[in-house]
């Protein structure tokens, strides 16, 4: 069971996977819309949630509703094959921004996939042991604006539980050389999936700051 546990690596794993997902990406032609599947894009979603798990108590919330958001697209993912066909039924139904419609929850994944995005590039950036600078400004660029006080004093009253940086090392089970080069090889992919899924959303009229 040790070494079974030794073996895992959430950080490759997450990161490894948005690469499959860039690489799609970027493999298709220009002369046609990319087009992305949901049950790829669900399955490595779902490999982001550790990483929250990894940040304690100031991110609770933050990975209950992303769980719940990405199971979603999961189930979706049965009946329905890509990302635009599912954000073009909910336009037809008119329930885009109905709570609980699978446009607005891949809106809200995306978000968590961002603010992961942002929080690795402020670890990058950073030399401390202390995790509350780089979490801080990843939670208010991206999350802040859409919650209200009460949400934003639990996080920021969260953030003093934070593990430390060696701490978060030990449980994505990296060093610090390793953890950078996945957390920049995430950065680096998943700036692609977001643009791609910002660009679904803006050529649809639909917008993203709601």
């Amino acid at each position: 069971m040790a070494n079974h546990v030794a073996e895992e690596k959430p950080l490759r794993k997450m990161a490894e996977a948005f690469k499959d997902l860039a690489n799609t990406l970027n493999s298709q032609t220009l002369d046609e819309a990319a087009k992305m599947e949901v049950a790829p894009f669900s399955h490595a979603c779902t490999l982001v949630s550790p990483l929250f798990r990894c940040l304690g108590i100031a991110f609770k919330f933050a990975e209950l509703d992303y769980v719940a958001k990405v199971n979603d697209l999961a189930e979706v993912s049965k009946s329905i094959t890509t990302l635009h066909t599912m954000m073009d039924q909910d336009i037809q139904a008119n329930c885009v921004r109905k709570a609980g419609s699978h446009t607005r929850n891949l809106l809200r994944v995306k978000r968590g996939l961002d603010m992961v995005k942002v929080l690795f590039e402020e670890i990058i950036a950073s030399e401390g042991n202390s995790l509350k600078d780089p979490a801080s400004k990843a939670y208010t660029q991206v999350f802040a604006p859409y919650h209200g006080w009460a949400i934003r004093k639990a996080v920021s009253a969260g953030l003093y539980a934070l593990p430390t940086r060696q701490q978060l090392m030990i449980k994505l089970n990296e060093d610090e050389d390793s953890a950078r080069t996945q957390m920049q090889n995430y950065v680096a992919s998943c700036d692609t999936v977001i643009l791609y899924i910002d660009k679904l959303f803006t050529s649809r009229d639909l917008g993203t700051d709601w």
